[in-house]
């Protein structure tokens, strides 16, 4: 199916996660590709996952696929509807709301670990700030959107710890499903190129507390901007 904007299809997408759908429990790693490809607006919500196409395009058993829309719906990205089959999901206000508590929760955590934080973290804050800065050059808004979620992925990386990392990308999973309520990319994510850079420019200097109060106040403003656009649709 061809998307309005004329990007490429789902099953062309896919088709680059088959080779690495090897090793490992297969319904994890397939989790984790339609996860990304969630994230990446591949699937938007309110789209229905057919079983059959999916299987297919990824050369993996509808038991395996099942496994993985359960995964999936556990963590709120997918919600399965009897008799009508898996979509996925439409996010509420109140959604938004509890999405914002937590990352507050965990990403500031994350900041305030900085002066422990593992080697190598922060160079993945700085390249996901620079990735959305070229995007934003060839006005590949939905790549800046991208660049956007791996920044906060790289900031909850600061943490150290498995549990926060997995925790993040979870929401930042749901949280994509959110920006379709944002009418024009553009407008929305370019005031965040200026954020982010200052933001990873506090982290750079190793000033732990600066970033969290910057970081608090980037969530206040992120969080009001999204439950304006819900209250307009």
């Amino acid at each position: 199916m061809a998307r309005p904007d004329g990007s490429d299809t789902w099953v062309e997408r896919l088709a680059e996660d088959r080779a690495a759908l090897t090793g490992g429990s297969r319904s994890q790693l397939l989790a984790g590709k339609l996860r990304q490809r969630i994230t990446e607006g591949v699937f938007r919500p309110g789209e229905r996952l057919s079983e059959e196409a999916l299987s297919e395009a990824l050369s993996v058993s509808r038991n395996t696929l099942r496994e993985a829309f359960r995964q999936l719906a556990q963590e709120g990205v997918l919600v399965h509807e009897f008799g009508r089959g898996v979509f996925v999901r439409t996010l509420t206000a109140d959604d938004v709301r509890d999405i914002y508590a937590m990352r507050r929760i965990l990403e500031l955590a994350a900041v305030r670990n900085l002066p422990n934080a593992p080697a190598g973290a922060l160079e993945q804050v700085r390249l996901a700030v620079e990735t959305a800065e070229e995007a934003s050059a060839r006005s590949d808004w939905g790549a800046v959107g991208s660049a956007n979620m791996r920044f906060h992925q790289a900031v909850a990386e600061l943490a150290g710890s498995y549990r926060v990392r997995e925790a993040v990308r979870r929401l930042l999973a749901e949280l994509r499903l959110v920006f379709v309520v944002m009418d024009d990319l553009r407008e929305f994510h370019e005031p965040y190129l200026k954020s982010n850079r200052a933001l990873y420019e506090l982290l750079a200097a190793g000033d732990a507390a600066a970033a969290e109060t910057a970081f608090s106040a980037y969530f206040d403003t992120a969080e009001s901007q999204l439950l304006a656009a819900y209250g307009n649709r």
